[in-house]
């Protein structure tokens, strides 16, 4: 088995590698860590490209930080371009029989008028994807 974690710049997931760390545990799959720098077109980014590179990096290293603590070794990569297509097209190269990416912490309102990676991957991979919530989101808390 082959998974392709979606790392998100700008963000920490701790619960995303602790669920790929058990994933990994029960199938022995080989793991690659992506993140995308979201440029487009660098003529028509505000700064130059190695700053989205730059936290790109920083997401795909700390994740795989998370997986390296819980004795899981993974691929890293940064690609270029929108976070969707870039994951998808990676994802195939890397031969992936899994997407894994964490929740988006965007209210419901602010994800409909600007989009949702992990809601746009599972529209338009053929892969499966499996979302990974936050331990603390709203839906798996349980009733008072």
């Amino acid at each position: 088995m082959r998974i392709v974690v979606a790392a998100k710049p700008d963000a920490d997931q701790p619960w995303v590698a602790d669920a790929v760390t058990s994933l990994v545990r029960q199938t022995g799959a080989d793991v690659a860590v992506v993140a995308a720098d979201e440029v487009e077109l660098e003529r028509l980014a505000a700064v130059p490209r190695s700053v989205f590179d730059d936290k790109a990096r920083g997401a795909i290293e700390r994740m795989a930080r998370h997986l390296s603590d819980a004795g899981v070794e993974a691929e890293t990569a940064v690609v270029p371009g929108r976070p969707v297509p870039a994951i998808l097209d990676y994802a195939e190269r890397f031969q992936a029989d899994l997407i894994v990416v964490g929740s988006s912490n965007r209210p419901a309102v602010a994800a409909r008028l600007l989009g949702s990676v992990p809601l746009d991957l599972i529209k338009r991979s053929s892969r499966p994807v499996l979302v990974i919530t936050h331990p603390n989101h709203p839906a798996e808390r349980s009733p008072v």
